[in-house]
């Protein structure tokens, strides 16, 4: 394994030497400044984190003026401590990867190798699509989400302790079967596998892996020895260490096989050092052309709606080119956050304030270090004396009642977000009840009429109002104000969902349709080491009464087809997964982004005897059983090959065992539950029950 472990001191010392000499100066008269308070507040906040957030342990890190001026650490690594966390602790910065991404491609405009507008087919010409408006995707609109692709093609993109290259690269053979769900630039929306697709154009335009050209044009000028991608092989005694509530004790590594969409990994001091290219700091690695072309208003090309500075505002690679609360002190503020299933990163830099804080995290959510991210930044500009306050908590105030318009009830319907359908319920009273028309049990969000025409929340902290777009949809516009006690507050507004209309289909489709209304689809198409089998991995086929047609937010297509059509931007009409559906051998698979699932009438039990066996099929899939009556209680045994695992679940579809996180052990069998086994082709179990 490759060890890019060296001091961080010699990371900051290279960048002291890449940054201009007046810069320099300019760090150096700040030299007398401790920032004591800010190191006061981020110790207390990381300690709130780890105790009432769900975070197992939090890194952060703040660049100001050319140099680490606070960093530290929270939270356990490991449970033995043989594992110390310190500031080189390694963590996922999930989708920070993609300002990585970005910058890369635009190292290679700076050296005149692509240009942003030109057509992608000119540089990728392996890459076509069934949809031929592919050909007027651009790079440009990789990096701005607003290529149309429909969002994720992460099958086996997730594992543990595994950098298996197999979503990088079947990419372009998966893109091949697909439609395009927007025409290229009508409006930027979260999309996956442009950054992956972008990741395979870097790797064509420069001749090397993507992995390499990271390194030698961006890690290594930056001299950060401790930022590595998934292809590197990690070093699970450097990584921060996982924990989840479905397994005792410390997890593997997760290993994110995607690179240039989530791939990457660092440190929150490296992380900061990285976020100083865009702080000032240009002739690093990127021209200040480039740096300023990434932090452009890119959003605004397209469809989106009018608001201030917000969570996302999308430049290139960028989620926000506008963050708030910055804006309100009349300051630019790049951001960027990274999920993965167990880490959590996010990068804030302000380009005119020279500075930049980084926040990782084992547990919790990018929202969370997002939050801590930006009071680090706030407290450190007070230290200086740049803002006379921090800011303090908003709200949009305590509701007036005001009549309610007729032509307002016009909008009360069924309206959709990815994977999601929402009633929207309007009385006379004024008042907007906003529910789940899937889960109508779990209540419903009350907004109340107001005079300026926006329904709003009786604490004062949510906004709403519906939009009539030129594209001809209804969306309902929202705005939070999201509060997280004892760490600060952030905004979001963005169109939250959009208006379904009605969709005919024909009696043959519909009763087909409703064959499978109830039922769950298994993955099968995941490997062995798949951290997705620690999930429910079962997909639920609901279809509703108020929305025939449809089956959640897609439009049913065909006896064995659907797709969505939603049409919003930002992220609640992100990854579009049309599902396709067809049998073999008598059972039913849908398909869907490359996934393959069974239906669970094609699951049969597994056998109740002492004695069996299970044999992974020549296709390669995972082979599930359902637990019967008669297995029920018992205690299974599994001998398996060393490349397999097998993991069972309750019947919650919560995962109780799963063998490549576990040591081999009895397992007692739940009542009604299921169990998976999965392994590369001829792979044999052998089971004992008892």
């Amino acid at each position: 394994m490759k060890r890019w472990y060296k001091r961080s001191l010699a990371a900051v010392l290279t960048v002291a030497m890449l940054i201009p000499a007046a810069a320099v100066s300019a760090a150096e008269s700040k030299a007398e400044l401790s920032y004591s308070v800010t190191k006061q507040a981020a110790e207390a906040k990381a300690a709130l984190l780890t105790s009432s957030y769900g975070v197992s342990s939090v890194q952060y890190a703040l660049f100001d003026q050319g140099r680490i001026v606070v960093s530290g650490q929270a939270g356990i690594n490991d449970e033995q401590g043989q594992l110390p966390l310190t500031n080189e602790t390694v963590y996922g910065i999930g989708s920070v990867s993609k300002v990585y991404t970005a910058a890369a491609v635009m190292t290679l405009v700076d050296e005149g190798k692509l240009e942003l507008d030109k057509p992608l087919v000119n540089y990728l010409p392996e890459f076509t699509m069934k949809d031929s408006r592919y050909k007027q995707i651009t790079p440009r609109m990789l990096l701005n989400h607003s290529s149309g692709l429909n969002g994720s093609s992460l099958t086996n993109a997730f594992l543990f302790e595994d950098n298996d290259s197999y979503p990088h690269d079947q990419l372009l053979d998966s893109l091949a079967q697909q439609e395009l769900k927007a025409d290229p630039g009508a409006y930027s929306v979260y999309s996956n596998d442009s950054f992956t697709l972008a990741e395979l154009l870097v790797e064509e335009v420069s001749g090397m892996s993507f992995t390499d050209y990271i390194h030698q044009y961006i890690t290594k000028p930056l001299g950060l020895s401790h930022t590595q991608t998934s292809g590197d092989g990690l070093d699970n005694d450097k990584m921060a260490a996982l924990y989840s509530p479905l397994k005792k004790g410390q997890m593997p590594s997760e290993v994110v096989n995607v690179i240039g969409t989530g791939g990457i990994y660092s440190t929150a001091e490296e992380l900061a050092i990285f976020g100083g290219v865009f702080a000032g700091y240009e002739g690093t690695v990127l021209s200040k052309k480039s740096v300023s072309l990434m932090g452009e208003e890119e959003y605004k090309r397209g469809l989106w709606p009018e608001e201030g500075s917000d969570m996302f505002a999308y430049g290139l690679g960028w989620d926000s080119v506008s963050l708030f609360p910055f804006g309100d002190y009349d300051m630019k503020a790049l951001s960027k956050g990274g999920d993965t299933l167990f880490y959590h990163a996010q990068l804030i830099v302000l380009p005119e304030q020279g500075m930049a804080a980084a926040v990782l995290s084992s547990g919790g959510a990018s929202t969370y270090n997002g939050v801590f991210a930006a009071d680090l930044l706030l407290q450190a500009l007070k230290e200086r004396g740049k803002i006379d306050e921090l800011p303090a908590p908003k709200s949009f105030g305590e509701p007036k009642a005001a009549q309610l318009p007729q032509e307002q009830l016009k909008y009360g319907g069924l309206y959709a977000g990815t994977s999601q359908v929402y009633k929207i319920d309007l009385d006379s009273e004024g008042k907007l009840l906003l529910s789940s028309a899937s889960q109508p049990a779990a209540g419903s969000v009350e907004y109340i009429y107001t005079e300026n025409g926006d329904y709003i929340s009786a604490d004062g902290m949510m906004k709403a109002r519906f939009v009539e777009e030129k594209n001809g949809n209804v969306y309902l516009w929202t705005s939070d104000y999201l509060q997280l006690p004892g760490i600060g507050q952030t905004k979001l507004s963005h169109y939250a969902m959009e208006k379904l209309g009605p969709n005919a289909i024909t009696d043959a489709t519909a009763k087909a349709w409703e064959k499978r209304d109830g039922k769950l689809y298994y993955v099968v198409s995941e490997k062995f080491s798949s951290v997705l089998y620690l999930q429910n991995t079962g997909m639920a086929i609901h279809l509703l009464d108020e929305a025939p047609g449809y089956v959640m937010d897609q439009k049913i297509t065909g006896p064995n087809s659907s797709r969505s059509d939603i049409s919003i931007p930002a992220m609640s009409g992100r990854d579009h997964s049309p599902l396709q559906f067809y049998s073999e051998n008598g059972i039913e698979y849908g398909k869907s982004q490359g996934s393959v699932m069974i239906s669970e009438d094609g699951v049969s039990a597994i056998y109740a005897g002492k004695k069996s066996r299970v044999t992974i099929a020549d296709n390669g899939f995972a082979r599930w059983f359902k637990i019967p009556e008669a297995a029920a209680g018992k205690m299974l045994t599994v001998s398996r090959p060393a490349q397999s695992s097998f993991a069972v679940y309750d019947a919650a579809g919560t995962c109780v065992y799963f063998s490549q996180v576990e040591d081999n052990r009895e397992v007692e069998l739940p009542v009604n539950g299921k169990i998976v086994f999965a392994g590369d082709p001829g792979s044999v179990f052998q089971i004992s029950l008892r």
